[in-house]
């Protein structure tokens, strides 16, 4: 293959065109882990209303584990693409190779944590000794499927750093229909499964992220991805390539493992309202996914095209694609949370609850969609700073507002008791709080000389 093919692939363009064509099979990809996790409230919600509340805390606790490995995923993708962006393919698959090598480390101890600490935690949290047993029964077997899901995630910051996120669909389609069929036999134990419950869902989770895995393995291998970048001869211990990714990665897992203690935080105060205020927030937390789902493509396509652009030396030319991603990422997030304010009971009665439940569900999904509308062009002026290598600002911005949150909620939550609509209005203070500092640094330019 020759050079000049090689750059053309490699290094972006600023226009709406490319940012379309990176964003909108990120979206994709995001998307169906989504549907995932509507598809197993919806089956847990039919089989009973106490396995739709606990689903809301074992899901919080996972997804604190899942983002930790969007941390890695971040930051490997942060440096693929300033590489691409470089056109130094060949040190594309020595980065893949040890930023997989790191993952399945992280999963190990995730494994051990789950087992052995979360027990005593969540045993003395929760008010409901019931409902503890049940999550840590359902943890015990749903953290098995992180190594499938790092490795999986590793391999998107392959593609999307590369500017090939074209193929993420097919491991996440893949992913998605093993989902939803094996919740049907695993939840309720028809054709002839055994009826798993809430312990089911757990299952089919697992077995679908290393289908999802698989798929993508496979997608990699027949492009001839695999081959070109020589992704499986690195895969042994470099201390050069750990120190690099770990250098941009670890603020960016704490960053978001900090986010992600926060919301299991507040729904721990929410469980402290009953059960009716949990399994509202259950569907809140998924609907907040969904919408949110094109929102983050953009935020991930900021970090991409930033990088690339900074590996390319074209600082100059970051502000004005970063204008152009919110304007089209906004107007999005803005159309959806028309559309879902019009019809909320609609929305609401798929998860087969009763009229209290939809009644509760209504102002709580209305502060949802405003959030997202916040969410929509905060995240990418946060992640545009992931996208320049300074993830230690990320970090230090994602930690002083958070501090604020879990204040704000435990003064409306536990203090006050107030409904739970006004503890989701934390969702507003904490996305205003990232699109104000994230902004004012990026227009400082104080970014524009970091090498990575």
């Amino acid at each position: 293959m020759s050079t000049t093919a090689i750059q053309n692939d490699l290094q972006v363009g600023t226009g709406n065109r490319q940012i379309l064509k990176i964003a909108l099979p990120i979206s994709l990809a995001i998307l169906v882990p989504q549907i995932n996790l509507i598809t197993n409230n919806i089956f847990l919600g039919n089989y009973s209303r106490e396995s739709l509340a606990a689903v809301s805390l074992t899901g919080v606790y996972y997804l604190i584990f899942a983002m930790i490995g969007v941390g890695f995923n971040n930051g490997l993708q942060t440096l693929i693409a300033r590489r691409a962006g470089e056109n130094r393919p060949d040190e594309i698959g020595k980065i893949f190779g040890q930023g997989v090598f790191i993952s399945l480390i992280v999963a190990a101890a995730g494994i051990l944590i789950t087992w052995f600490i979360a027990p005593l935690i969540l045993r003395n949290a929760l008010h409901d000794p019931q409902r503890a047993e049940e999550a840590i029964g359902f943890l015990k077997i749903r953290i098995w499927g992180l190594p499938f899901l790092y490795i999986y995630q590793m391999r998107n910051a392959l593609l999307v750093g590369t500017n090939n996120s074209r193929y993420l669909i097919a491991g996440t389609l893949a992913e998605t229909v093993v989902n939803i069929v094996l919740d049907a036999l695993l939840i309720f134990g028809n054709w002839g499964f055994p009826e798993m419950g809430f312990n089911g869902a757990a299952v089919a989770s697992i077995i679908a992220e290393f289908t999802g895995m698989f798929v993508i393995f496979l997608v990699i291998q027949q492009k001839g991805i695999g081959q070109r970048f020589q992704l499986f001869g690195h895969l042994k211990w470099n201390k050069v390539y750990a120190r690099q990714i770990t250098s941009i990665s670890l603020p960016l897992v704490f960053q978001l493992a900090i986010s992600l203690i926060s919301w299991e935080f507040f729904y721990i105060l929410i469980e402290h309202h009953g059960q009716l205020a949990l399994a509202v927030s259950a569907v809140m937390r998924v609907a907040f996914g969904i919408i949110a789902c094109v929102s983050w493509a953009f935020a991930s396509t900021t970090t991409a095209m930033v990088s690339n652009l900074m590996g390319q030396s074209k600082q100059e030319e970051i502000i004005p694609v970063m204008k152009r991603i919110i304007k089209i990422s906004t107007s999005i997030a803005i159309t959806i949370a028309i559309l879902i304010n019009l019809f909320p009971r609609v929305f609401l009665s798929i998860y087969g609850q009763g009229a209290d439940f939809i009644d509760a569900g209504i102002p709580v999904l209305r502060v949802v969609t405003v959030a997202i509308v916040l969410l929509s062009f905060s995240t990418v002026w946060l992640n545009a700073i992931t996208g320049t290598g300074n993830s230690r600002v990320t970090f230090i911005i994602e930690l002083s507002v958070i501090v604020l949150y879990c204040l704000f909620v435990y003064l409306v939550l536990e203090v006050f008791n107030l409904p739970i609509e006004y503890g989701w209005m934390s969702e507003w203070l904490y996305w205003l709080g990232l699109f104000t500092l994230s902004y004012f640094y990026m227009r400082s330019g104080k970014w524009k000389g970091k090498k990575i």
